[in-house]
């Protein structure tokens, strides 16, 4: 389990976008898959920085850098798949009510706005935020391990 911790960036970072493009996929182009593996990835990366001894603001840093990497990464990729649907806004004979996207807002052009908004910047923030969940649980869960194994010397 220890080789699995200390892999080159370079690799874990393109295990990451393999992983990430496949969540993506699994959710046909719905990042939900996405914001629960961040979950996973949070656990990883305090995982990862556990097992050295930093200060407290460093491994804070380190977290709030790890989680941001992922969620840019998933912003970048939806930002990419959704773009030709977001060209349909600039087309004035593009019927955007039968588009297949939820009318959550009872105006087809509000709601495929919303639902764009949502794809794009909303899901990758809930991203960070789940990613930056786990790897707080993680680091707690560590730190408890680590009380109470020095409470048992």
């Amino acid at each position: 389990m220890h080789k699995v911790f200390s892999l080159k960036v370079g690799w874990v970072l393109a295990i990451f976008a393999f992983l990430d493009i496949f969540c993506v996929g699994a959710g046909m182009g719905v990042p939900i898959f996405c914001i629960l593996f961040g979950l996973l990835v949070g656990w990883y990366i305090a995982r990862r920085i556990a097992m050295r001894r930093f200060d407290t603001r460093q491994v804070l840093g380190k977290m709030l850098l790890g989680a941001a990497i992922t969620s840019v990464f998933t912003f970048v990729g939806m930002a990419l798949l959704w773009e030709p649907w977001s060209a349909m806004l600039l087309d004035p004979t593009a019927d955007l009510g039968k588009l297949g996207a939820p009318l959550i807002l009872y105006e087809p052009v509000a709601s495929f706005i919303g639902w764009l908004v949502l794809m794009i910047v909303i899901s990758p923030f809930l991203q960070l935020l789940m990613t930056l969940f786990g790897s707080h649980l993680t680091l707690l869960w560590c730190l408890s391990r680590r009380g109470v194994a020095e409470a048992n010397r």
